[in-house]
């Protein structure tokens, strides 16, 4: 064996970014402020007991999903006109259990296979929003009316962005969207070019009833460690961050509030499950709820992974097309959302 086989075989496994931050923030907490480790994991613990009802509902729904082939469903969305493919292309992004990163080979896969621009970007924008899962969590989080508003905003912003691509491609802009080389997703978008029918109950398939066991201990695991660290980071937030100073720089729930909010959350967290419970901790220091809303679904769609996936997939053109309707549309939703609250 070569010395880069044998480098390859003892590489070690790449370390999950969740754990770590967890086990740093307890370290941390544990070397420095050791008065408010106990604080800290006690509403940890609370927080994850008082969610767990949803999250064991939207583990169920994710994994029900893949163990009855309903994700293939997708593909329905990109069949007609485009006009209509746009709507429809909105309506299942939202509805789809597929996250900002995850949902990159399977734009991949529409792209190559013809599919217009134009839908593919209303789902685009509309799936990473939204899906089952996320709106159980921001249900037991934020309440129903934000998680009724985010799947709102999800299907706005994919008709914005669709509707808009659409005109511009009528116009002759936009053709080849793709980057050189990109090929047509991979396994990871064998969802939409499959045309098996679903079967709803599937517990009577031992390999589905297996997959079902598989995707739920998966998606648990997850869901658990992200939605630890978040509630971990409110605990500190809630301790140590002055309500006033949030109030202050997010809280009047005007439009420049908003347009703050929708900025900062381009970049601002790695994990759309984990952001609701730091903007629920953030709501009750005393920022605007358009605010919080702008904050996620900007952060949803722009996270700096997501970007990264869509800047190596896409075009300069295009990638700079879905920046643009992400931060009009998240400005829009919050703008809304907060005159919706003030009614």
């Amino acid at each position: 064996m070569s010395v880069a086989e044998t480098l390859r075989v003892a590489r070690l496994p790449k370390p999950d970014g969740a754990v770590v931050a967890l086990t740093v923030t307890l370290l941390a907490l544990a070397l420095f402020a050791n008065e408010q480790l106990a604080a800290s994991i006690d509403f940890t613990l609370s927080s994850l007991l008082g969610v767990l009802p949803f999250l064991l509902v939207s583990v169920a729904l994710a994994a029900g999903a893949k163990a009855s082939g309903a994700d293939a469903l997708i593909a329905r969305a990109f069949v007609g006109r485009e006009v209509q493919m746009v709507a429809f292309a909105a309506l299942i992004g939202a509805l789809s259990p597929f996250c900002s990163c995850g949902v990159i080979p399977v734009i991949a896969a529409l792209l190559s296979m013809g599919v217009p621009l134009a839908p593919v970007m209303a789902f685009w924008l509309a799936s990473p929003i939204m899906d089952p899962t996320m709106f159980v969590l921001t249900l037991g989080t934020l309440g129903l009316d934000f998680a009724l508003a985010k799947t709102a905003a999800a299907i706005g912003v994919g008709l914005l962005g669709g509707y808009g691509t659409y005109a511009l491609t009528r116009a002759g802009a936009l053709a080849d969207p793709l980057r050189e080389g990109i090929g047509n997703g991979g396994c990871g978008a064998a969802s939409i070019r499959s045309h098996k029918p679903v079967v709803w109950r599937f517990w009577g398939d031992d390999a589905r009833l297996a997959k079902f066991s598989r995707a739920s201990f998966d998606t648990l695991l997850f869901l658990g460690k992200w939605l630890a660290l978040a509630f971990l980071l409110e605990s500190l937030m809630l301790a140590y961050v002055p309500a006033e100073a949030v109030r202050g720089l997010v809280g009047d729930g005007g439009f420049l509030s908003i347009l703050v909010a929708t900025l900062v959350g381009v970049p601002a967290y790695l994990n759309g499950y984990a952001a609701l419970p730091l903007v629920g901790g953030f709501i009750q220091q005393g920022m605007a709820p358009g605010a919080g809303m702008a904050f996620l679904v900007a952060g949803g769609i722009t996270s700096i992974p997501a970007a990264i996936a869509v800047w190596a997939l896409a075009k300069k053109q295009v990638f700079a097309l879905y920046i643009l309707f992400a931060l009009a549309g998240s400005l829009l939703s919050g703008v809304l959302f907060q005159l919706a609250v003030r009614a």
